[in-house]
């Protein structure tokens, strides 16, 4: 019995999209992701030194642009889809003209941000925290608004790699781009090396910093003569009402999705902010560790659709199916280390947090935060199954699906009942928490069921040639 299980081991390693191709392609995508989570992660680490009110608004008012930037970044990550299916296909072309379409988005995407600068008062008095986190919420947010578009439009740039397999571009760009935000959230939180202590405004202006290095990165690469020559990545520069047409039908429930399930998150966050600053704070460390921790998630699913796409693109299901299991089997077997430690090391994750909060608030914090660890722990697993086949079908394309499900269940298993229960009833802050991981539990299982029914085998988002 044992060797038969090594022979299967051995052969699933070595194999066709086994565990092995699928550790060397997630490696730089797995770096890039969780590059972006350290510098939200030592970001409010930073703020966390600096004030309990600066790390109570930093989550609120970053999770509300990210969610509203998610609505075109999602289009943008899309093209990945495209790429990858194009690529498969060798109509290499076409993948110039694509890219280009996403930055047209990003151009919307920018002005659309920038019109939301002056609304942010009202709206985040609306939300009704308490005072002294509000004014952080409030400059927060108008800051990270002025990086829009440099990141809506990254995330084209970076599709363009990433649908080829040529993640190595992506992943130095990434560690670039944290190592510069690290660096200025350090000077411009605490005011060294000459720079003025801005606070909670250092952290953001960082953020936009280092988000406009990266884009002019990837610009200075996608514009090489060699890829020039195959993708025509500067003569197919124009406006293309088809394909950007196209771009929109497939991409925009794949951002509206991306956008459901941060609104939604951010509704929830907002929400447990009425309970106080502490509930708010440990909730907000809980989800900045379990952030952390999933960007290898995201690596590989990444990964995954990149290879649903491309074996799509060549007409075999059978191995984008195959691909799919085993970034499965290894992400369990991470998320379920990652549990165990939530469990059984709790401060291991939660202390860089606490030493820094208030005196007065320290035990109850810290608390707080370890039981809220435990629910995250359990619903992991199956937000496990909720990135690895919510990937693969957005890789195929299946996107409006994804979004009907995203859009429905996010209202009536999320936002209504934790309205209910923080508003109405009063409940507190762990009744709550079981609502989120009832709701996290019910996507993974729903995304898994509609993968193994198979519809998404049969969908291709590309054309046979470009109009």
């Amino acid at each position: 019995m044992l060797k038969t299980f090594k022979k299967k081991f051995f052969n699933r390693w070595n194999g066709e999209v086994g565990y092995r191709q699928i550790l060397i392609l997630s490696f730089p995508l797995i770096l890039s992701t969780s590059s972006w989570s350290i510098q939200h992660f030592v970001d409010r680490v930073f703020l966390s030194r600096y004030s309990t009110d600066a790390i109570a608004a930093s989550m609120p008012a970053g999770l509300l642009n990210h969610s509203l930037l998610s609505i075109f970044i999602g289009i943008g990550a899309f093209i990945n889809t495209f790429v990858a299916q194009y690529y498969g296909a060798k109509q290499f072309k076409n993948i110039g003209a694509i890219v280009w379409q996403g930055i047209y988005i990003s151009i919307l995407g920018g002005i659309f941000n920038l019109l939301l600068i002056p609304l942010a008062p009202s709206l985040f008095r609306f939300i009704g925290h308490e005072h002294s986190v509000l004014i952080n919420e409030i400059s927060y947010f108008q800051i990270l608004c002025i990086g829009a578009f440099p990141a809506i439009a990254s995330s084209s740039f970076s599709s363009f790699f990433s649908g080829r397999k040529h993640l190595f571009p992506v992943m130095w760009i990434n560690l670039i781009q944290t190592i510069i935000n690290i660096l200025l959230d350090y000077c411009m939180i605490f005011g060294k090396l000459g720079f003025p202590e801005l606070g909670i405004k250092g952290a953001a202006l960082a953020t936009v910093i280092s988000g406009y290095i990266a884009f002019f990165l990837y610009f200075l690469l996608f514009s090489a003569p060699k890829y020039r020559d195959i993708f025509s990545t500067l003569k197919n520069w124009k406006f293309n009402p088809c394909l950007f047409n196209r771009l929109v039908y497939y991409g925009l429930p794949s951002s509206l999705q991306f956008f459901i399930d941060s609104l939604a998150l951010t509704i929830f966050i907002m929400f447990v902010g009425r309970l106080g600053k502490i509930a708010l704070a440990a909730t907000n460390i809980a989800f900045n560790i379990s952030s952390l921790a999933f960007m290898p998630m995201i690596g590989i699913g990444i990964t995954i659709s990149i290879l649903v796409g491309q074996n799509l693109g060549k007409n075999d299901p059978n191995t984008a199916e195959k691909s799919v299991y085993s970034g499965f089997h290894l992400t369990i077997l991470y998320m379920a280390t990652m549990s165990f430690l939530y469990i059984f090391k709790p401060h291991i994750f939660i202390n860089p947090f606490i030493p820094y909060t208030t005196a007065g608030n320290y035990k109850e914090i810290y608390t707080m935060s370890v039981i809220l660890l435990k629910f995250i722990a359990f619903f992991s697993i199956f937000d496990t199954m909720n990135i690895v086949f919510l990937s693969a079908l957005r890789g195929a394309g299946d996107t409006h699906y994804i979004m009907k499900i995203m859009l429905i269940s996010s209202i009536l298993l999320l936002i209504i009942p934790s309205f209910i229960v923080i508003n109405i009833l009063n409940l507190g802050i762990f009744s709550a928490w079981i609502i989120i991981t009832f709701f996290v539990t019910m996507l993974g299982l729903m995304f898994f069921i509609r993968f193994k029914k198979g519809y998404w085998k049969n969908i291709r988002v590309i054309e046979t040639t470009l109009s």
